[in-house]
């Protein structure tokens, strides 16, 4: 397979080093985001200590709780890193002194990768006085969603697999999910010089929009789109890889918007038709360092392939906490190169940032108040691996399929010597293509 270097991408009308309609600043970072708001915390919320009662959102210890759940024990779906990641977080709080001298008691919960386990999360959440389930992972938003809201919590940064993250209003997605991803794949490949793209989707209803969105994001460079469905049992991808290669010509270009498990079936079939000129992009969450590292690394079919994903790459410094925080708690088996991961530290760093507002104004941290702050249109830093959130009514996205989504910046990548990294500096804002809107000039 030939493969062209993203260094020589043309960079789109519109389409800058930290994307358009926020200043560059808006990506700032701050290395040091997640141990500054742990020094200041306890000082902050020192006033809330005596204010609120149990069922507001103190534990039954006096102290905080929140959830992380995820599968585990249920074989490929499984994602440890996840609910490991939000219990080393909640030792690093803790052993900075807590909150306002509370304890930050995260609870985490197996919601074996089924309806009723994720629902059972969600009640074991309601049962806590849990003030947030934080980041988590779950393709069954739909089904426990309405626990959460009959108990009044607020779900902040799922992890985006399902409708109802991004249209309950007691929801706070800190990413865009696949349709933001795909979007920008399409910008990316568009950059890239591709005149004819094929996306392999899951023949399912998201995966219609899906479509939609990549038709949106291809359409003004005058891109000819391949629609290819796979069932979602599939397991012998050769077929759906033969029709999106085609007659493999230049220009011709494929995104990979699979699972993780079609998507290593899909590179195996790459492998074997070895297209020369087919240039292949994927979503991350399909593919992640490990994918790359299992398919053979700078030797194998994804060296040089393009990549559009939620955040910065794991190489990045905005990792840095991150990556101390899991040494500090010493579990060597997270992997902070997982998406799953990177979602929940974001979404814990909204969370600790929000608490810490709620401290300055003398309030009492409960669900209540946490869904206030968090509804205000005050803008919370995610020491660089977003920009500032906000899920204030102007910025939410006017969609009637996803008004919660607030965070239509993606990131462009490319697997250079077998690692992910920048292929463009900064974000790219695909708002436009979500809301049928125009390219900016």
């Amino acid at each position: 397979m030939t493969r062209r270097s993203g260094s020589s991408a043309r960079r789109l009308p519109g389409e800058g080093r930290s994307g358009e309609g926020r200043p560059a600043g808006s990506a700032r970072r701050r290395t040091g985001a997640l141990a500054a708001a742990l020094a200041v915390l306890p000082g902050l919320l020192a006033t809330s200590a005596c204010g609120g009662s149990a069922a507001a959102g103190a534990g039954d210890g006096g102290d905080y709780t929140v959830m992380t759940w995820a599968p585990s024990g249920s074989g490929s779906a499984d994602r440890h890193g996840v609910t490991a990641v939000a219990a080393a977080i909640g030792k690093s709080v803790d052993a900075a002194g807590g909150l306002g001298g509370r304890q930050l008691r995260v609870l985490t919960c197996d919601e074996q990768n089924t309806p009723d386990g994720a629902t059972a999360c969600a009640r074991k959440a309601g049962d806590a006085h849990a003030v947030a389930v934080i980041g988590s992972y779950s393709q069954y938003a739909d089904t426990f969603m309405p626990t959460l809201e009959a108990a009044g919590i607020p779900y902040l940064g799922g992890f985006g697999l399902s409708g109802a993250e991004f249209s309950s209003p007691y929801s706070y997605p800190v990413a865009g999910g696949t349709p933001t991803l795909v979007a920008g794949s399409g910008r990316q490949l568009a950059a890239a010089g591709c005149r004819n793209v094929a996306l392999i989707r899951p023949d399912t209803r998201a995966g219609d929009t899906l479509t939609r969105y990549l038709g949106g994001a291809v359409q003004p460079s005058g891109v000819k789109l391949t629609d290819v469905k796979v069932g979602e049992k599939a397991t012998d991808l050769s077929g759906s890889a033969t029709r999106a290669i085609g007659d493999d010509k230049a220009g011709s270009c494929v995104i990979d918007a699979l699972g993780p498990d079609q998507t290593l079936g899909l590179i195996d079939a790459y492998r074997r038709l070895g297209p020369k000129h087919t240039l292949l992009a994927s979503l991350l969450g399909g593919v992640q360092q490990s994918v790359i590292d299992a398919t053979g690394g700078a030797a194998g079919p994804l060296n040089e392939s393009l990549a559009t994903g939620w955040y910065p790459p794991e190489n990045s410094r905005v990792w840095d906490d991150l990556r101390a925080t899991v040494r500090a708690g010493g579990d060597q088996h997270i992997d902070t190169s997982d998406l799953g991961v990177q979602n929940t530290w974001v979404a814990y760093q909204v969370f600790l940032q929000a608490a810490q507002r709620i401290g300055e104004a003398g309030r009492p941290l409960t669900a209540r108040t946490l869904r206030a702050q968090l509804d205000s249109g005050d803008s919370l830093d995610t020491g660089g691996a977003t920009p500032a959130l906000n899920w204030g009514m102007t910025d939410m996205l006017p969609s009637a399929e996803s008004p919660r989504l607030v965070n239509t910046w993606v990131t462009f990548q490319q697997v250079k010597d077998g690692r992910l990294t920048e292929q463009q500096r900064g974000f790219s804002d695909v708002r436009w293509v979500l809301t049928g809107g125009k390219p900016p000039q």
